[in-house]
Parts: structure tokens; sequence; C-alpha cells
């Protein structure tokens, strides 16, 4: 009876994310043309209501950036709390480059298609039925659940996260752990053997804005003090930099493990190469090897025929954890000090890959999926986890999702027809019940 019934919640996390998709709640990142997440909140709002929860409904510091956050009370109230947070917006997407209408949320071949199916509306909609299931058949939790459901993660969670933890920390009393995206995954190595990865650590954000000034005059007249050209020069010089290889304990780490189930060798003295052997996920796992900084927009000049006085440049650098300083110092060397620097800056997350909690999400995978392992890995991108460690609450990425072994997951993210497979959201649901049930 118990597994038909965790069945419904699993088909139920499928319809729900769809729904969810159908929503837009794009993040451009500017105000005046931000979507906002309110009837994505409102949605989230209705769905716990009718099964019978009392929620907080929070517009976060502007219009229509909504949040939703509820607790489920668990047997033990003087244990710590789990925060279980997921965001409502995503990034844009221009429909004319997709296969299917990126606000569709179609359920087809086998996956469910949209925007924001893997980042994160997949873990909302596995995190929202399970909810519902809780309260609907009276289930109690070993430990109280808070359920946040949350606004502006893809734009640094200013008017989300970062807001509500400056203005309404309450809302997260007695939580001591959380999880969230990235993590729980599966990768296959060999054999059929699959690895999920629990996010233990992710790397820094800094978007920087580059500002160089200069002389302006006319385009058909000799200059040479053109800030169009020193900013082309500097932004060129830092886009080809390479910064030195650090190997941090949760790289290490996981290293270790793929050593462990593959065989494989990850000499330092050619760790890219070797890491190359993980195939798509090499992509992200190389680039929590170094710190980054990747060009991202320029802007300047009005007119052909003018040179302007000032141009800008928009850089989008992640640093590794410990490496903030020393991150500074080669900054500074490589512009000079002609170069103006401004940014919003989010730091690095990281911690240690044991414990009870850690224990709960690798048996809970394991009984879903006999033989597998669990791995911790560093995300190359960032997460609202940024906002919440300054609660003194412990993060994990853990969004379970069993996937198959020929696609590309790293590459869906931001990425066109985004997708998640129907069968991983009903396994992702089954391995969360489990989670949540033992954590």
């Amino acid at each position: 009876m118990t597994e038909h019934l965790i069945d419904e919640a699993a088909d139920e996390a499928v319809t729900l994310t769809s729904d969810l998709i159908r929503i837009d709640t794009t993040n451009t990142g500017d105000p005046d043309t931000v979507v906002g997440e309110r009837e994505a909140a409102e949605y989230v709002a209705e769905k716990l209501t009718e099964v019978g929860y009392e929620i907080t409904y929070v517009e976060s510091g502007a219009k229509n950036r909504h949040n939703v956050i509820t607790r489920l009370p668990g047997a033990a109230p003087s244990r710590g709390a789990l925060l279980v947070h997921g965001h409502l917006d995503v990034v844009p997407a221009d429909p004319s480059e997709w296969s299917v209408h990126p606000f569709s949320g179609a359920i087809q071949d086998g996956y469910v298609w949209g925007r924001g199916a893997v980042d994160m509306k997949d873990m909302v909609g596995m995190t929202l039925a399970l909810a519902r299931h809780y309260k609907r058949h009276n289930i109690v939790p070993p430990r109280d659940i808070i359920f946040a459901f949350l606004a502006d993660e893809e734009a640094g969670g200013l008017y989300g996260a970062q807001w509500l933890v400056d203005n309404r920390p309450e809302l997260f009393e007695g939580a001591t752990e959380a999880i969230s995206e990235v993590g729980g995954f599966s990768i296959t190595l060999r054999d059929n053997v699959r690895a999920y990865l629990i996010e233990t650590a992710e790397k820094g954000i800094r978007w920087m804005t580059l500002r160089v000034r200069g002389t302006a005059g006319h385009g058909s007249m000799l200059h040479h003090d053109n800030a169009v050209t020193k900013l082309a020069e500097a932004v060129a010089k830092l886009g080809n930099h390479r910064f030195p290889l650090v190997l941090t304990d949760s790289v290490r780490e996981f290293l270790a493990g793929v050593t462990e189930i593959t065989g494989w060798d990850f000499p330092e003295d050619d760790i890219e190469g070797a890491v190359a052997k993980l195939g798509n996920i090499s992509r992200m796992i190389g680039a929590t090897l170094r710190d980054t900084a990747n060009p991202t927009m320029f802007n300047a000049g009005y007119k052909a025929n003018v040179i302007p006085s000032v141009a800008e440049a928009t850089v989008d650098c992640r640093i590794l954890p410990g490496r903030v300083e020393a991150f500074n110092r080669e900054i500074d060397e490589l512009l000079g000090p002609e170069i103006e620097k401004e940014w919003l800056e989010l730091p690095p997350v990281e911690t240690t890959f044991d414990g009870a909690l850690v224990e709960a999400m690798s048996a809970a995978v394991v009984a879903e999926d006999p033989g597998a392992r669990t791995l911790p890995y560093m995300l190359s991108g960032g997460t609202d986890a940024k906002a919440f460690q300054r609660l003194g609450i412990r993060n994990f990425g853990f969004a379970p999702l069993k996937l198959p072994a020929d696609l590309d997951f790293s590459a869906l993210f931001h990425g066109v027809d985004e997708r998640v497979p129907v069968e991983a959201l009903k396994f992702g649901t089954r391995v969360l019940d489990r989670f949540f049930r033992t954590c």
C-alpha cells in the first residue's frame, strides 16, 4: 500500500513539474524585463494550502518577487530542522532555437521539456509532491522540514534567498542542514555502474564590471586614448589567462572515488587530460580545477563615427574556496590600475562529505539503485546555499535523478532543449521520500 502511495506522489511530481514549466518566470537580471515569480509562487501556495499547510508568502524587496515558505513538524522538534529549498525563476530562452516551446512543459519522448526542467523546477516538483503526500497521509518525518520556494536565484538571490536571510531569518529558525540543487544526479562510469554526485562545495561568484575611460572624439581622426581599444585589450588578456591549478579537498575526494570505481588514474601533471576521460561531465569537473574569468558582455559607444569616452565589459568570475585573496592579486597584476573594477560577489561554499545526513542520502540512493555509489563533488556554478550558509546552515546539493548514460546532463543547464527524463523524476521522488523519512 505504501509503495502504491509513493508511486502516486511520483506521478504527481511529473505533473507539477510540467505545470511549473508552463509558468514563465524568466529572470533576465534586469528589473525592467524580469517577469517575476508571483504566478508560480501563487501556484505553489495553492497546492500547499489545499492539503492543509499554513504558509508564509513573502514579496522580497521588489514587485512580483514572491517566495513561499512552510514547515512540516517532525517527530523530534528538538532536533535541527532540514531546509529544502528550490528557486522558481529561470534564465531566458529563445523559442526559435528549441525543438519544443521552452514554456510548453511538454511531456513527450519520455521527457518533460522546457526551461527550468533541470534548473530547477524538477526539484520543486518533486519536493512539492512529497510535501503534499505527507500532509495527505499524516506522515511525520523524524525532524522538522522547512520547504522554501524562492525567487531570484538566477541573479544571485538579492530579491530572494539573500533578502530573506537579511530580513526574515526567523523563517529558517532551527535549520541546521539544507539540500537543494545541483547534486544527486547519476553519471555512468563503467559496466552500468553509476555514481551519484552530491554537491559538498561550490565556487564563489563574482560578476565583475570592468570600465575604462578615454578621450571622446570623431571616428575619422587619429586617437591614442581610445577607451574601446584599451578595454578590448584588457578583456582579451583576462579571457585568455589561465589561473593556477588547485586541487581542493572536494575535488580530490571525488577523483579518488572515481579511481576506486574505475581504476583510472588522475596524475597531477596531467590532471586536465585525465579529467577529460569523464566525458560530458568533464566540463563541470574541469571548471573546478581552477578559477575562471569569462567575459560575457561588452558595452561601448552609441554611433559608428563617435569614439566614446567610456567602455564597459562584464566578466563572470568563479573562484575556488580559499582562493579569493590570491585571485584578487592576479586580477590586479593582469589589468593594472587604469582599469576600474566593481562587482557583485557571493562567497564559495564548502562542507565535508560525512555525518548522518550524508549517510541518509547515500542509503536512500542505494535502496533505489543497488550497487550505486555516492561521491562528493564541487559545483562550478553557484546556488542559494551562498545565502543560507550565513545562517550557519550546512549545505548540500541533492536533487536525485537516475539519468541515461548517454544524456549530456551538464549541457542542459541554461541550454537549448532543456529536459528531464520522466523516469528520473519518479526515481528522484522515491529517493527523496526515503531520505526525508530517515534524515
